[in-house]
């Protein structure tokens, strides 16, 4: 996983990303926990400027540092980065969910996969997160322009497949539509619709957000040729911010995600 984080540096470098709002101080997170020891992985979009900043803007330091950043490193640019500062950066990145986790955030996904018995926060059956874009941005996705957001998918479409090829993953969860869809752009896969009643969302007496399944196998994402095919399995609810999304829907989504998953891992 070293040469992915030092991919990941020179893409930082490159200045076609000074138009695109990352937060270009801070390290490359290209996995939360260790996707070497994992089977199953969730996907996001890409990090929260709150791994490397607090409510006020001001960067996370000592015991509430989550990732490391050119201030942390005590270099200028990451043109001076070394190959011991490349290590704790890996090292952050593995180790993410035993120091300071950002559980606000995580803690609601990680219930999603309990009933497959992986979770972040298990040695042994440990589970990973990975994002679509391995870089944090200081305005938020939704609010990004499309042709910003495109960039950043251009920018590092490889780096999710050369993980997956090097880990033992045998399970991809999505979280969210956006997610799905930009999965699909960079990997071509052909994922099953199912509408789910169960999961459908109340958002007043007479609108309803239907609630959608998808499920699939994906063998190569970008051009990167997986060893095996991986199972995809995802939800159109953003769990964290989706309106409405009630202990039952959870409970439903969480059930589907293990009964699925049951079958690979």
């Amino acid at each position: 996983m070293r040469k992915i984080i030092e991919e990941l540096i020179l893409i930082l470098r490159d200045v076609s990303l000074n138009d695109l709002d990352v937060i270009k101080w801070g390290a490359p997170i290209p996995f939360f926990g260790d996707p070497a020891i994992a089977q199953l992985a969730t996907l996001g979009l890409n990090p929260s400027d709150k791994e490397y900043t607090d409510n006020s803007g001001a960067e996370l330091e000592n015991n509430n540092r989550r990732f490391h950043t050119l201030n942390s490193l005590g270099i200028e640019s990451w043109k001076k980065i070394t190959d011991d500062q490349l290590s704790l950066i890996e090292k952050s990145c593995t180790e993410y969910f035993l120091r300071n986790p950002y559980n606000s955030w995580f803690k609601p996904l990680d219930s999603i996969i309990s009933g497959t018995s992986a979770s972040y926060y298990n040695k042994l059956f440990h589970a990973t997160h990975l994002d679509l874009i391995p870089f944090a941005t200081k305005t938020k996705w939704a609010n990004l322009k499309q042709r910003q957001k495109d960039a950043l998918l251009r920018s590092s479409e490889q780096i999710l497949g050369k993980i997956l090829k090097e880990s033992p993953i045998k399970v991809i969860v999505l979280n969210g539509r956006t997610v799905v869809e930009n999965f699909i752009k960079i990997s071509n896969a052909n994922l099953e619709v199912e509408q789910i009643p169960d999961w459908d969302l109340s958002r007043s007496s007479v609108a309803k957000v239907k609630g959608f399944a998808y499920r699939g196998f994906v063998k190569r994402i970008s051009n990167i040729n997986l060893d095996s095919p991986i199972l995809v399995l995802g939800f159109n609810h953003n769990i964290q911010s989706s309106f409405g999304v009630t202990t039952k829907v959870r409970k439903s989504i969480t059930d589907w995600v293990a009964k699925n998953s049951a079958e690979v891992i």
